[in-house]
């Protein structure tokens, strides 16, 4: 149950003042939830300096002055263009309120002549008077005080205010508990930290532009307190992971050594090393859960087959889940070839296969007739019963959520899983993301591969590359032609990648094939078997080409309109013509005019084939959500912290729980105590739930 001291923070923002039910759904939509601690974690970027004050004659122009004035006399307008107009004055000068929209009853009842008012706002000089146009505070003289200060300036939607978030977080600061200390002391003697409390006061009351700053103290405090908080949610479902029971898989080897004998190809030191992890996993008693990694080519897919065989050598079966149909096919004609030589068992079971075919893969299944199941989502299903799962294999994990996951795993006994990605995945996404797995890179490609020669090219030169591309596929060469993505909008990229189908059709006739997002999935699986087999010498594709696709003959490829892609996006196109032995062409096109940051992005990818630092780069420049496709900028993990300036912060918190669970598992000491507060304050206990469920 969540701690009593944090009720506060978890009660509704609906309880504060101001704030019906209009405002309610507003509020809670800017701030990313309805409760106070949302509230609280949602800071001000800027402030606004409302000290200045002086007599009204003293004024300088086009400054916010604050001050208390006398109401003389209001002047309606002669005209609509005119402003309502309301005199006021100090011993020392006049200024003139301007209203452009008003209410006049309303104005009068606000600023009866003869009153005294405090007002703040931006003055100028107009037609030789010095104004004031729309005031941004009209309050009675006993509140200049109040006004006569800094003021925080939130990050606002339509319909919410400054002035209703500075009443709202004011409300809200005053919920603030204190909480005991869960840091180490000397970690925040070092660093000078406040506490807890004093940084979350601090943060909404900046008394300068440093204080705004991701590294100001307080920031920098409330940041770590939520990657400690991640981090150490993270770090005991990994250690809870580790003590799940399971069962030792230890093969003979013999299935093994004959796949690396009929290979034709060494294996890399860096594919020998992360075997080597995953059969130290596999032969411990525990249940494994273990991230691969490697960049596009490295040989993930023989890492993983041998990481099969070797549950196989013990009896059990093992299956391997991919996220499209077009992937899982592909998986299965290059593991099939190499089961024949083996003599093991392969199949393929996708939502298309129906019928008497299905019922016979399932019966087949069930009796242990099937030793490496390949699929996709269909693996999920409730009729899919093995006779003994004993390890599983996931592509592109990123695809696939925790949940989906611990379904697969429930058909299981006690399984070992390994998850692999092809895109290159920057070290804080890793311990954001996948810190509940043990982790492995593959960070050495094969011998063979040749590098891309990488061009960028404008887009006034597309006749040019137009002319060179009928000169290679006369060569017998084969092309990608990725079509710009347009905006967020799928019609929009598919409706400029039929125009350069059309456009190239005149060039190269029924050489050219489509494919796109839009497609049924039969015509899209027709047109990439065509390509697959070259009758197809040019593939126009939206950016819906699949990852891991490998048509070896393809060694060109375009991408129009480079510059709306991100790095991580460009270096998985990249790969698709990386798989064979000859040399291969990567033309990033790009229009004008060019930002800097697109300039940056294409001239890395012109110099780097290094994906993992393609990937730091990516995340620099665009932010994690976007590295792995959740077209989100930023990390909308968290609320305080941002890598792009705390990965520093990341490292240390990675450490610091590490060491706090080997010093306390069960967080049962006075500063274990107050760790868990930190983590039901950060709504880590739900994550929790989920990683131990399974």
């Amino acid at each position: 149950m969540r701690p009593e001291i944090l009720n506060p923070f978890y009660s509704s923002i609906s309880n504060l003042k101001g704030i019906g039910s209009r405002y309610f759904t507003l509020v809670s939509n800017l701030c990313g939830g309805s409760n106070v601690f949302d509230l609280l974690a949602h800071l001000p970027y800027n402030i606004i300096d409302r000290r200045y004050t002086c007599p009204i004659k003293d004024i300088e122009t086009g400054k916010i002055w604050t001050g208390i004035v006398r109401i003389d006399k209001h002047l309606e307008p002669k005209s609509k263009k005119q402003p309502y107009q309301v005199i006021c004055t100090d011993v020392s000068g006049e200024i003139v309120l301007n209203f452009f929209k008003y209410y006049k009853d309303s104005l009068k009842k606000q600023l009866p002549v003869g009153s005294l008012k405090t007002i703040s706002g931006k003055t100028e000089w107009f037609n030789g008077h010095l104004q004031m146009s729309h005031p941004d505070y009209i309050s009675e003289p006993s509140n200049f005080n109040r006004l006569n200060t800094l003021e925080p300036v939130y990050p606002l939607t339509n319909g919410v205010t400054n002035k209703m978030m500075l009443s709202l977080s004011a409300q809200a600061l005053e919920k603030i508990p204190d909480f005991a200390e869960w840091l180490d002391s000397s970690f925040v003697n070092k660093n000078h930290f406040p506490t807890f409390k004093q940084a979350l006061l601090a943060a909404h009351r900046p008394q300068k532009l440093e204080d705004l700053s991701p590294h100001s103290p307080m920031r920098t405090r409330l940041s770590y307190d939520e990657l400690l908080s991640n981090q150490l949610a993270l770090s005991i479902a990994r250690s809870k992971h580790k003590k799940r029971a399971g069962r030792s898989i230890h093969g003979s080897g013999f299935l093994r050594q004959k796949l690396i004998q009929n290979l034709g190809f060494d294996l890399t030191e860096a594919q020998e090393r992360v075997l080597s992890e995953i059969y130290q996993d596999q032969e411990a008693p525990f249940q494994a859960l273990r991230l691969i990694q490697g960049d596009v080519g490295c040989g993930k897919t023989v890492v993983a087959m041998l990481a099969m065989l070797n549950a196989v050598e013990c009896g059990y079966q093992t299956c391997l889940m991919a996220p499209t149909e077009i992937l899982a096919k592909q998986h299965m004609e290059t593991l099939s070839a190499w089961a024949e030589k083996l003599d093991i068992k392969v199949e393929l079971l996708t939502g298309k296969i129906k019928g008497k075919k299905r019922s016979e893969i399932l019966e087949r299944l069930a009796l242990g007739q099937i030793d490496i199941l390949i699929g996709t989502h269909a693996l999920f299903t409730e009729d899919v019963r093995f006779k003994d799962l004993a390890f599983i294999v996931v592509d592109e994990q990123h695809r696939f959520g925790v949940k989906q996951r611990l379904e697969l795993a429930a058909k299981a006994f006690k399984p070992d899983i390994i998850v692999m990605t092809a895109t290159p995945i920057p070290r804080t996404l890793v311990l954001t993301r996948f810190g509940d797995m043990n982790y492995s890179k593959i960070d050495e490609l094969p011998k063979n591969r040749k590098p891309s020669d990488t061009r960028v090219i404008p887009l006034n030169k597309l006749p040019e590359v137009i002319k060179a591309l009928q000169r290679q596929i006369a060569l017998g060469a084969q092309a990608y032609w990725v079509c710009p993505l347009v905006d967020e909008s799928e019609k929009s990229d598919l409706a400029a990648a039929i125009e350069r189908f059309e456009s190239l059709k005149k060039f190269f006739g029924q050489q050219v094939g489509l494919v796109h997002g839009q497609m049924k999935e039969k015509e899209k699986d027709a047109v990439m078997e065509q390509f697959h087999k070259g009758e197809i010498k040019i593939l126009v594709a939206t950016t819906v080409i699949e990852v891991g696709v490998n048509v070896k003959q393809a060694s060109i490829m375009i991408i129009e309109r480079a510059e709306r892609f991100g790095l991580s996006q460009l270096h998985q196109l990249r790969g698709r013509i990386k798989r064979a032995e000859h040399n291969s062409t990567c033309l990033l096109i790009y229009g004008y005019p060019l930002s800097a940051v697109a300039k940056e992005r294409l001239q890395i990818m012109k110099n780097s084939e290094d994906g993992f630092l393609i990937a730091e780069k990516d995340l620099e420049l665009r932010g994690g959500g976007e590295v792995l496709g959740t077209k989100q900028s930023g990390f909308e993990l968290f609320k305080f912290a941002n890598l792009e300036f705390h990965k520093d912060l990341l490292y240390t918190a990675h450490k610091d729980a590490e060491m706090i669970l080997s010093l306390d598992p069960n967080l049962r000491s006075k500063r274990g105590e107050a760790l868990r507060i930190l983590l039901y304050l950060f709504k880590q206990d739900d994550a929790l739930r989920t990683y131990l469920a399974g």
